[in-house]
């Protein structure tokens, strides 16, 4: 038998605002959740042309809930 995958901490609300503040519009803040796929998406739009990087504003904080939920249940 396999041991369970090893539990993975949490990523940080406040750390995840700085990093959109200062570099949202590359996607720094979702490469830091485990986003890749969206973060490449912020890379090549600039933050979906500053609209989605707006967006993130208002959502980062039940982002960073599913994300940890997610770490929480095992999933990276």
């Amino acid at each position: 038998m396999t041991d369970p995958a090893p539990m993975l901490p949490p990523k940080d609300t406040a750390i995840t605002y700085i990093l959109w503040f200062f570099l949202g519009v590359f996607g720094v803040h979702h490469f830091y959740m485990g986003k890749v796929g969206r973060g490449i998406l912020w890379l090549l739009t600039g933050g979906l042309f500053l609209i989605g990087w707006i967006v993130d504003l208002f959502t980062i904080p039940s982002q960073v809930r599913n994300v940890n939920a997610r770490r929480a249940m095992g999933y990276r």
